[in-house]
């Protein structure tokens, strides 16, 4: 197993208030798998995200990425995990305004290296960076800073982000929640495109039709997730529990 979450609990301090998100989620992802987690806004989707990804730890409960346990390395081998190990995408993109599209792309690259490694590799980080922006269609716009590009191609830049540095796991939080459903429409082709090639991904969301080109579809209700399962009328959820 690629990446496997075992009883994960996470809970959120709102004042005096404790707010539980997570209640014994587990979960985990085959290499080459497209997996969705569907739930709710505010069901604690993005948060299980983060924690998948390092961006978060729980307060209880482990992640596993290739049999080695996330959770207790240490921050530098957490850090490149997080760099090495794991592409994310956003809903809000997360670009760099003062940065051109192509430097955007080379961004993690370049912060995994020293200075004097990424003299000596950076031109081969340009042109991988190029050759993943040609592929999603904007090639064209290497140049460009990001208040130049339409929210469809901001998001395509962080998608070439994303993989630059070709990560074992693409994690991608409501990909297409801040665009028009044609646009949308694109990057889950284009989304598809790289699952088709065996790329892993692990995306949150809680539209229906973005789901239904995954593998594999859980529903996050109640702190917990359960394997989805489609009722009538296919707007309402139905599930059953998943082992840990």
């Amino acid at each position: 197993m690629l990446l496997r979450a075992r009883n994960i609990f996470k809970t959120y301090a709102m004042g005096r208030t404790e707010v539980p998100v997570l209640r014994n989620a587990s979960v985990s992802a085959e290499k080459g798998e497209f997996l969705v987690i569907l739930g709710a806004s505010g069901s604690g989707k993005s948060t299980l995200l983060h924690i998948l990804g390092a961006l978060d730890t729980p307060d209880r409960g482990t992640v596993e990425f290739d049999g080695e346990s996330v959770t207790l390395l240490p921050a530098a081998r957490r850090n490149h995990y997080r760099n090495q190990k794991i592409g994310f995408v956003f809903q809000f993109y997360h670009l760099l305004p003062e940065f051109t599209v192509l430097e955007n792309v080379m961004m993690p690259r370049m912060i995994s290296q020293s200075v004097i490694s990424w003299i000596t590799t950076r031109r081969k980080a340009r042109r991988d960076a190029q050759a993943l922006l040609e592929r999603v269609g904007l090639a064209d716009r290497v140049l460009h800073r990001p208040k130049e590009l339409s929210g469809g191609e901001r998001q395509r830049v962080a998608i070439a982000r994303a993989l630059v540095n070709r990560p074992a796991i693409l994690l991608a939080d409501e990909p297409t929640g801040n665009l028009d459903s044609k646009i949308g429409e694109e990057i889950l082709r284009l989304l598809v495109s790289f699952s088709d090639e065996g790329q892993t991904i692990v995306m949150v969301t809680h539209d229906l039709q973005l789901a239904s080109h995954a593998h594999r579809r859980l529903l996050l209700e109640d702190g917990a997730l359960r394997e989805y399962r489609e009722s009538r009328p296919s707007t309402h959820f139905a599930a059953k529990e998943v082992a840990p």
